[in-house]
């Protein structure tokens, strides 16, 4: 019993530390978040293509079909730098993590010290203070607080815990001081899940993008099996061709209908992503944001710690017209008895110094429901918050006093005396009170957010202020701060259950704000097909960050937000803002445009193969020659266009977007090798003179579609052409038989050049009616229903005509 209490009163000694951590009892995630380099390179090695490839190799070698194997440089490479960035996108996120993790007060040796909370072992005693997530389950020891278990339960009630009362790990501290003793710990916590989901490293919620990627790649793995065996069967077995020939045109088809580099280039992009925003004191908790922020078209932010300085300063008092007494002096009294544990109390704490020495008998902490704090002297109690809450029906009769230096931009608290003992378990105001005077504070306004916030408003992203200050306050401050339309404000007090969305669209700037209600903000916005991305700092912010498409978090907030968030500012300038989206930006639309290069030959490959099938012909093509137009009018460009800065806004969806652009080119390519294919036949081209000629009209047609992805060209992107271009020619001179390509016939020159220009007008065709349906797409994604006929035809017609331009 004695050495009991002992270890309550001097926490764990350095000894008990080190024997529970050798028994396993340690606060940390039993999976880490991270993969080893075991796990990446075997992930990036061992995949269903690569076992594809490697099958396909084993045919042309038995066969004896080498130069045929001319994919398969291209294949390791791919592996390689795959496992090379992504092992080096791990230690840079790694290391930024360590750097990065919460500390919480634990109590060992007899004194506190500063620990990450995974360290924590069971049985330490840890101090909780408001704005502290609860690291681990456990129950308190000594004192009391009010937490919010929103995170675990979604409701956000605050709950008074005492001594004995359980704790669970991810709630968090909304108010008052209290120790607790840490009982479940690690993989028995909650807090071990959560900290996994929050921090991984993009495996779990994926994308749209990715997700889109994933499911074109499951649906080729599926039918290639059938339609290389139909292939091979037809050519060996119907027309009677040897196993060389058969092998080598199956293999043909088939390589030309994976993606291979296709995932490899959106998983590098996503991870030198990451990387770079790293550089940037800007930390990832999963990929998914990447893509989220790039496609964001509203930001709902906080006033204080987004637009204005976190700190906060007291201007002055002012004493109410019917109060005589020391306004200084009564508010100095609240002060040395109410603890410091919030920005506005140390504003309050630091400018009020002097008081009477009178000892409160009780406080009542702030909350964010309430949004008042009390002292208790004898029979009454000492109020300063919210004037609305404070005053209630009194509001009307004192608004003039106070309402003109709200106007001006200040944060106004009201310093009143209510006749009666409040409690934290009754802290509902019954009487009218009198009124003494007013707090007058200010947060200074950041001096980035000027030039950040006109940044939003040229790319076309609607700011959205949503504050739990006076609306007033915050519509002036939002002004200095030039925000569009945020001379448009409300207090949310005012707006009905049902009027959420009527709101979001009518105003932009939200006061008196309760937590739950920045929720309902968020979900106002999404219902009417915004992707909403929500900043914060405080708890109150959590519930909505949850909810928002994406949550951004200032790492000078409490831990709970920033455990919550999916982006964490790690130097809190919200002037970051504009890199992180432009990374979002410059990451997606590249991927689209190199996606859409690599579907041409896909969707080409697949017609081909099928046409082939229907005809009872040999595929034309053979599997170096598919290499030779993959390598310089979809690989390199690719890659090379993927380092491209582009930071225009995401539209439209995914796999909509790729495929108008992919079609035109594939469905060309098709159109294009039929009819020499079918030509061929009727005036005797031999197989040599229609591989070469095909191989030639889809190098033609594909840098006309790499011109058309480019468009409009700028120095760069002329330079990937004119490189891809020199590097066809190069290889078509010195390396014509290991690409297997001869010299063709007077014959078949004709057809190409006569198939070329027929090409570059079905092209040009195909490519204006696919780009008016990509905008109507776009418009119905914006609209949905509401879309009217006069919209889907302006839609069209813009569409068609933007890229002719």
């Amino acid at each position: 019993m004695n050495e009991e209490k002992t270890n309550l009163e001097t926490g764990l000694t350095t000894a008990e530390v080190e024997q529970k951590i050798a028994a396993g009892e340690v606060n940390k995630a039993v999976d880490d978040q991270f993969k080893t380099n075991k796990q990446i390179i075997r992930e990036n090695v061992f995949t269903y293509f690569n076992l594809i490839f490697l099958v396909l190799s084993i045919l042309l070698v038995v066969v004896g079909a080498y130069k045929d194997l001319t994919f398969l440089p291209v294949i390791i490479l791919n592996t390689v730098i795959g496992i090379v960035q992504e092992i080096r996108a791990k230690k840079i996120l790694s290391k930024l993590n360590v750097m990065n993790a919460t500390d919480i007060g634990a109590l060992r040796n007899g004194k506190e010290e500063q620990v990450p909370i995974e360290k924590l072992v069971k049985g330490d005693i840890v101090l909780l203070k408001t704005g502290d997530q609860i690291p681990a389950d456990g129950q308190v020891i000594k004192g009391n607080i009010r937490v919010n278990e929103s995170l675990l339960t979604g409701e956000s009630d605050e709950i008074t815990k005492e001594v004995g009362d359980e704790l669970m790990s991810g709630s968090f501290v909304v108010s008052g001081n209290a120790y607790m003793q840490l009982e479940k710990v690690g993989k028995e916590s909650y807090i071990s899940k959560l900290t996994i989901k929050a921090k991984a490293m993009g495996n779990s919620e994926q994308s749209e993008m990715v997700r889109s990627i994933n499911k074109l790649i499951k649906w080729v793995g599926i039918i290639i099996i059938p339609l290389g065996i139909a292939l091979f069967s037809m050519s060996f077995f119907v027309n009677k061709m040897s196993l060389y020939r058969s092998i080598v045109s199956m293999e043909a088809a088939i390589i030309g209908m994976i993606p291979e580099g296709l995932y490899l280039l959106t998983t590098i992009a996503l991870a030198l992503s990451a990387v770079r925003l790293a550089r940037k004191q800007v930390m990832l908790h999963d990929m998914k944001s990447v893509e989220t922020l790039a496609r964001v078209n509203v930001l709902c932010v906080d006033k204080t710690g987004t637009i204005t300085e976190p700190k906060m300063s007291v201007e002055k008092a002012v004493p109410s017209k019917n109060y005589q007494g020391d306004l200084d002096k009564v508010i100095g009294d609240f002060a040395q008895n109410m603890p410091a544990d919030n920005a506005t109390m140390k504003a309050v704490h630091s400018f009020f110094t002097q008081n009477t020495g009178q000892k409160a008998s009780s406080i009542l902490p702030f909350t964010s429901v309430n949004k008042y704090s009390g002292v208790v002297f004898n029979d009454h109690t000492l109020l300063i918050g919210a004037p609305e809450m404070v005053l209630r029906n009194q509001f009307d009769e004192c608004q003039a006093e106070f309402e003109k230096y709200a106007k001006t931009g200040y944060r106004v608290l009201i310093v009143a005396d209510y006749p009666g003992v409040l409690t934290e378990d009754d802290s509902k105001l019954t009487k009218p009170v009198e009124v003494y005077g007013y707090i007058l504070l200010t947060n200074p306004i950041r001096k980035e957010a000027k030039a950040t916030f006109e940044y939003f408003a040229k790319q076309g992203v609607a700011i959205k202020v949503i504050s739990g200050d006076n609306p007033v306050t915050v519509s002036r401050v939002a002004q200095q701060a030039g925000i569009q339309n945020s001379d448009a404000y409300i207090d949310a007090s005012e707006i009905p259950e049902n009027g959420y969305e009527e709101a979001v669209q009518k105003y932009s700037v939200f006061g008196r704000v309760k937590p739950e209600q920045k929720r309902k903000f968020v979900k106002a916005l999404q219902k009417q097909g915004n992707t909403v991305a929500m900043t914060g700092d405080g708890v109150n912010d959590i519930l909505a960050m949850k909810k928002a498409d994406c949550s951004i978090a200032m790492a000078s907030g409490n831990s709970a937000a920033v455990q919550a968030s999916q982006v964490v500012l790690l130097d809190s300038n919200f002037a970051r803002m504009p890199k992180v989206v432009n990374e979002g930006r410059r990451v997606v639309n590249n991927i689209q445009r190199s996606a859409s290069l690599f579907l041409v030959k896909n969707i080409f490959s697949f017609l081909m193969a099928i046409f082939s099938l229907v005809m009872v012909i040999n595929y034309p093509l053979q599997p170096s020659q598919i290499t030779l137009i993959s390598a310089f009018t979809i690989g390199l460009p690719s890659f090379l266009l993927a380092l491209e800065s582009n930071h225009n806004r995401i539209r439209g969806q995914f796999i909509p977007n790729i495929l108008s652009r992919a079609i035109p080119g594939g469905l060309t390519d098709m159109l294009a090798v039929s009819i020499l294919v079918v030509a061929g036949g009727y005036i005797a081209l031999d197989h040599n003179d229609v591989g070469t000629t095909a191989t030639l009209l889809l190098v033609a047609v594909g840098m006309m579609v790499l011109y058309h992805i480019s468009a409009p060209l700028n120095r760069f992107r002329l330079l990937v052409m004119l490189g891809s271009f020199l590097g066809l020619i190069l290889a078509i001179i010195f390396l014509h038989d290991l690409f297997s390509l001869k010299m063709i016939s007077d014959k078949a020159i004709f057809i190409l050049v006569v198939l070329f220009c027929a090409a570059t007008t079905i092209f040009r065709w195909l490519s204006r009616i696919l780009d008016g349906i990509r905008e109507v797409l776009v418009i119905f994604d914006q609209k949905g229903k509401n879309m009217t006929f006069g919209e889907f035809k302006e839609a069209y017609r813009r569409g068609r005509e933007n890229k002719i331009e």
